[in-house]
């Protein structure tokens, strides 16, 4: 399906245009991120971030170019794919998306539940991973019980539960004070450290 594999490169988009009603959000845009390696882009607010990660995560197609992920190039994709693409994907939203009625373990083990994962495995997987966050003891607090920077670890948490192949942190410390900020880049260095690529 698609392109075959450039070595170790795991994603590449090429010459990407993105407009909404005619007017370009996103031109000519071009990267390529190798397996393993963590990419930070930056730019100003309206500059496309965002539209970027929408773009790679297939909630939005390009006006033109091409996106290639693991090999895989996004213009054979047909609609039955893209939930198997998007499970080796972990995004990161800056507003958490977090499920407030579900507990902290709840909310991530609901993202092994909908790849159906059973009781038991969650019940070994959910508390390694809360571990890593440094939420263990939170376990069954509820999202509103957290402060902002345990929110995002949450976040972060659900994000890589499936061991993805790409993590996409979106804007991951627009919302937290510098203290909070500089922990989720640290965790995000060590969840790359454990294979990871992180963008």
């Amino acid at each position: 399906m698609g392109a075959k594999p450039m070595s170790d490169t795991i994603l590449e988009c090429r010459d990407i245009t993105k407009s909404f009603f005619g007017v370009p959000v996103l031109r000519n845009v071009s990267l390529t991120l190798k397996a393993g390696r963590v990419l930070g882009i930056v730019g100003e607010n309206g500059a496309g971030k965002s539209t970027l990660m929408k773009l790679i995560t297939r909630e939005e197609r390009p006006s033109s170019g091409k996106i290639i992920i693991g090999g895989i190039d996004y213009d054979g994709l047909k609609d039955r794919d893209i939930p198997n693409i998007r499970r080796k994907i972990g995004v990161v939203f800056q507003d958490f998306k977090l499920l407030p009625s579900k507990t902290v373990f709840e909310n991530v083990a609901f993202a092994l539940e909908i790849v159906g994962m059973t009781s038991r495995e969650m019940s070994h997987t959910v508390p390694k991973v809360l571990k890593m966050v440094g939420l263990s003891e939170k376990a069954r607090h509820f999202p509103s019980q957290l402060s902002g920077g345990e929110q995002q670890r949450l976040a972060i948490a659900r994000a890589v539960v499936r061991q993805p192949k790409i993590l996409i942190a979106d804007e991951p410390t627009g919302n937290l004070d510098p203290n909070n900020g500089w922990e989720v880049v640290m965790l995000l260095e060590k969840i790359n450290k454990h294979g990871t690529t992180v963008l």
